[in-house]
């Protein structure tokens, strides 16, 4: 335990008759990610909640930075950063005085706050709106004064609860790129996310949770073996055909059909595989368009492991809730 900044082990939590975790262990190495990923209601959201001190696990035990997050969460919660799925900002203040209000609240010296909050408007491209009410922002621009908030201390672990979820692709890659720059600097980040690509890029370990419950870890190459080596692609001229084709390619790995005129079939030895895909595909009378090799993505990964797509929005029950009251304790 002494080697991992997060430690987690049997965590349970229960809302009424639903286990939201059931069992959870993870450990988490200074200055890497670890990528939470699962379905709607798969328990992430509550992971973050016990980790970052806003909800009590009903049994288990965890720490962060050494302090266990249930009896020593107030001696915690300065140490940590928390963003969650929702902006947590005033809408009557201003940007910049959103960033000097969280930073009163997590005890920074004064007299470095107005030069921090500059310097995190200007690197989420903020400091043209920094002296308009928030209430004015769109919902991108909320999203990143939201993240900056949590960054206002320089906290050596941070949690990210869909981090980028309502930017758009430049804002994504702007955000990674002050992420990859905290974990260059040491810091540890836990991150749920929809986008799948975002943890298969920048996540050093994965967890894959359903029904609250670990169902799969590794890194992301890892997961995506479990897949087998490769996939073969076959465009066929119409649905119907291609569903015929899955049929008989059933017969050689794991087929699917991709949208509505593509089957796909996984395979160990692709030179072999594309062989045996025409021959079968000929025995019947079918004349593909294309045919592709590739390997496989993480989403198909995801698929196989949990029998859903990554994405969406939570459920009410495992949605979090604001970072900090008046006082600096979260809720």
């Amino acid at each position: 335990m002494a080697d991992e900044v997060i430690w987690a082990e049997g965590l349970t939590k229960r809302f009424g008759s639903i286990a939201a975790l059931d069992g959870i262990d993870l450990r988490v190495s200074a200055g890497s990610v670890l990528g939470l990923l699962g379905p709607n209601g798969a328990g992430k959201t509550t992971t973050v909640r016990v980790l970052s001190t806003i909800l009590r696990a009903d049994s288990g035990r965890a720490t962060v930075l050494g302090y266990d997050v249930a009896a020593d969460a107030a001696a915690l919660r300065p140490l940590i950063g928390m963003a969650g799925q929702y902006a947590a900002v005033d809408e009557n203040l201003t940007g910049r005085e959103n960033l000097l209000f969280i930073g009163r609240l997590c005890h920074q010296p004064t007299s470095l706050l107005a030069a921090r909050a500059d310097e995190l408007l200007e690197r989420f491209a903020l400091a043209s709106a920094a002296n308009r009410p928030v209430r004015g922002y769109s919902g991108g621009m909320r999203r990143r004064l939201d993240l900056a908030a949590a960054l206002v201390h320089r906290p050596p672990v941070l949690f990210l609860d869909e981090p980028t979820t309502g930017l758009d692709p430049t804002g994504r890659s702007d955000l990674w790129t002050v992420i990859s720059e905290l974990v260059s600097d040491g810091t540890t980040v836990l991150l749920t996310t929809q986008y799948l690509e975002e943890a298969d890029r920048h996540a050093d370990q994965i967890i894959v949770i359903d029904g609250g419950k670990i169902i799969a870890q590794g890194t992301a190459g890892q997961l995506k073996a479990t897949l087998g080596a490769t996939i073969v692609e076959i465009r066929l001229p119409d649905p119907a055909t291609a569903r015929q084709a899955t049929r008989e390619l059933d017969l050689i790995g794991t087929a699917s059909v991709l949208g509505d005129r593509t089957a796909t079939v996984t395979v160990a030895d692709p030179g072999r595989a594309v062989l045996e895909v025409t021959r079968r595909l000929d025995a019947i009378g079918l004349v593909p368009d294309q045919i592709a090799i590739r390997e496989p993505t993480l989403d198909e990964a995801f698929l196989q492991l949990t029998g859903r797509n990554g994405g969406g929005t939570a459920p009410a029950s495992d949605r979090p809730v604001a970072r900090a009251t008046s006082d600096g304790v979260p809720t």
